[in-house]
């Protein structure tokens, strides 16, 4: 399926199912405050299966990623990955790198059909990334889990937090990103929401240069780089290439949609079954349990808000670039309450704009003349 197919307003490109929150890490920035054992009330494997059925009914291909917590938590994550490829869904996941990601789980879940795996590395060597994923020993397992699904023919995606504590690291997971044969670097500029609340984000100023050196890497790479909450992302690559933003192309250089972020594009459902724009997003639109998840995602206020560039407020509802961008409604939400006001990560001011902006120092933005 060729995502500028996709149409975002029946559809998302990527359906999240958080199917625990059970996890043995304590990673300093985790969205879910993963807890060691799994809550009574997650979605049985029957709901679970049933949840997979009506994704189907997006329609053909749809993506969707088992995550966590550490979604090897539950003994029948293997089982729901098969059913879910029987289902003609594209089934991918992003486990923990523990040590129950052996090489026979992952061959187990090769066999099962899945489609990609997804870990993660927010540092360049195991002393910064085993301090910040509070585990000594994860950045061994991680490596040796990346290793083991090259060896059993599944793609694999890296995961990366961008805060204050991991910035630096950067180069260096860059190079990783290589040596382990990934084909995507997917890098996330924190929201303060879970325990990511406690660490300090990159200024805007420091997010742009972040962006411009991972276009850079982008244009050099063997792999694909994507941002994840920072859609600003995109504008920073259009005004490289000279561009105003004021047309959205349908997709980047690796074929990815332009313009999903939460809501538009992109829905998460809990591990009790509440329906968000996304799990950094936690505003609840409704529950898998009572609510048809294509109605929801379809017609809910909240993600037809989210879905509408024209909606959003402040600086970021008069820039040019709302279109291909529309900026973080995650982070917006956190600082705010308002998932429609304008993201603070971004330091870009549009021209036309005189109105307040998102931040407490005015030297952080970069002026668009």
């Amino acid at each position: 399926m060729r995502p500028s197919a996709v149409d975002l307003d029946e559809r998302p490109f990527v359906l999240v199912w958080e199917v625990t929150q059970a996890c043995e890490l304590a990673c300093e920035h985790c969205r879910a405050d993963a807890q060691e054992r799994r809550h009574p009330d997650e979605l049985t494997t029957a709901e679970g299966k049933a949840l997979l059925d009506e994704a189907r009914e997006f329609g053909d291909g749809q993506l969707v990623v088992l995550s966590g917590g550490d979604p090897l938590a539950r003994d029948d994550v293997v089982d729901l990955v098969t059913y879910g490829t029987e289902q003609g869904l594209r089934m991918t996941l992003t486990p923990s790198g523990t040590g129950s990601l052996t090489p026979p789980a992952i061959e187990a879940f090769a066999d099962a059909g899945l489609r990609r795996m997804a870990l993660s590395l927010d540092g360049g060597s195991a002393g910064s990334h085993d301090a910040f994923r509070g585990e000594s020993g994860s950045f061994e397992q991680t490596v040796a889990a990346a290793e083991a699904a090259h060896d059993a023919g599944l793609p694999l995606q890296i995961n990366t937090t961008v805060c204050a504590e991991t910035v630096d690291e950067l180069p260096a997971i860059r190079d990783l990103v290589a040596d382990l044969g990934a084909v995507l670097w997917s890098v996330f500029f924190l929201v303060p929401v879970g325990r990511g609340r406690v660490l300090d984000p990159v200024s805007p100023e420091k997010a742009e240069r972040v962006m411009e050196w991972l276009h850079e890497v982008s244009d050099a790479a063997p792999f694909g780089v994507k941002t994840t909450e920072a859609p600003h992302y995109r504008r920073v690559g259009l005004e490289r290439a000279d561009g105003d933003g004021t047309a959205a192309p349908d997709r980047d250089a690796i074929g990815r949609r332009a313009g999903i972020r939460a809501g538009n594009g992109f829905a998460f459902v809990s591990h009790v079954g509440e329906v968000y724009p996304s799990g950094f997003l936690p505003a609840a639109a409704g529950d898998v349990r009572e609510d048809s998840l294509v109605d929801v995602y379809r017609h809910d206020e909240l993600f037809q808000s989210l879905r509408n560039p024209d909606a959003l407020g402040g600086k970021c509802g008069s820039c040019p670039f709302r279109f291909v961008c529309g900026g973080s409604r995650s982070r917006a939400y956190a600082h705010t309450g308002d998932p429609l006001a304008s993201d603070p990560l971004c330091a870009y001011v549009p021209e036309e704009y005189d109105g307040p902006l998102p931040w407490d120092s005015p030297s952080d933005a970069v002026s668009a003349d």
